[in-house]
């Protein structure tokens, strides 16, 4: 089985890396934690125009996707998202947009709005939508609600627009704005179909952290090195030392060991196969950000170095959609055969 990106797909990945290096995404970053999403937003235009919110909206609804959304452009753009911390409930917004599409009466209203970045969203599973990880990405917490246009939440079998949200709550990652949805609002679908979309929604959202996961691992990396040939102890740059290169390997190891993972995984959407990338892309970014400390020092975690940006959505990434714990067993569940 091939994993290798064709020529398209690897140029559209560049171009999301050229155009995010030049927005200068840690001043964006920074504004949105502060509760400013002005600059956020105009990047999320530029995004929309690159056709990457559009990659999970099927064409019927103004999208790229001829059935469904495109995983493995997904899993491009969302590798190049977390490269450069793109601020915002990217991942949401993607996850409603699956779950909308068995749903005419919302699709027709929401999914053109999404495919253009007219409409930021954020979504909030329950624990029947994802019974491994009952709270979904966010605790029982819809992520940067002050900044969407709307709020989805899934309770049972009922699909509902939250009518507002409530104060922020503390978060390890201050970009990642957490709130709870305020109870009620209106009914916009029920039945078994929201039931089933909301698994599928939970299922994609997992692709796309395991996704954004890595592209926050590649970038640690990056600065990693980078930094370990500037600093000298001993009159000899530190990344000339034997640990500190054996360190750097084994970084390197783990995330390239997830990268066919993830796209094994964009190639047969399966469940096991999903939580399999997601739990070696969350460990190897988690891994990437603690040997960047560690090779830093403690200013790395500070706010006058960007890297901070990375090292606190590293761990919350881990996490966000389904838990190591969670994606190991759906893993095991897998691979023992039906009695």
């Amino acid at each position: 089985m091939r994993f290798l990106l064709d020529d398209e797909q690897a140029e559209f990945g560049r171009t999301l890396d050229r155009m995010l290096s030049a927005a200068g995404t840690p001043r964006v970053v920074r504004a949105w934690a502060a509760g400013d999403p002005g600059p956020g937003r105009a990047l999320w235009s530029r995004l929309a125009e690159a056709g990457v919110f559009a990659l999970a909206v099927p064409e019927a609804y103004d999208g790229l996707g001829p059935g469904g959304p495109l995983p493995v452009e997904l899993a491009v753009a969302y590798v190049e998202l977390g490269r450069h911390v793109v601020p915002g409930p990217v991942v949401e917004t993607a996850a409603a947009a699956a779950l909308m599409a068995d749903l005419p009466a919302v699709a027709k209203e929401w999914l053109p709005r999404i495919a253009s970045s007219e409409a930021v969203v954020s979504l909030r599973l329950d624990e029947a939508a994802s019974p491994r990880d009952p709270y979904g990405s966010c605790g029982p917490y819809a992520l940067d609600a002050d900044a969407a246009d709307a709020v989805f939440t899934v309770s049972g079998d009922e699909l509902r627009l939250a009518p507002g949200h409530g104060p922020l709550r503390a978060s390890a990652d201050p970009a990642r704005r957490l709130f709870r949805p305020s109870p009620g609002g209106e009914l916009l679908a029920s039945g078994p179909v929201v039931r089933e979309s909301a698994a599928r929604a939970a299922g994609w959202a997992a692709f796309l952290t395991a996704a954004q996961s890595l592209g926050v691992g590649l970038a640690l990396l990056h600065r990693t090195v980078a930094y370990t040939k500037q600093r000298t102890q001993f009159g000899a740059p530190i990344g000339s030392f034997q640990a500190v290169k054996h360190r750097i390997a084994d970084t390197l190891l783990a995330l390239e060991f997830a990268r066919p993972l993830l796209f094994g995984a964009a190639l047969s959407m399966a469940p096991a196969d999903i939580a399999a990338a997601k739990v070696a892309a969350g460990e190897a970014a988690y891994a990437a950000a603690r040997t960047a400390l560690q090779l830093h020092g403690a200013i790395g975690y500070t706010e006058e170095l960007d890297l901070s940006l990375w090292l606190r959505k590293a761990r919350p990434l881990r996490d966000a959609w389904g838990t190591p714990g969670a994606c190991r067993a759906t893993v095991l569940d897998a691979s023992v055969p039906a009695p």
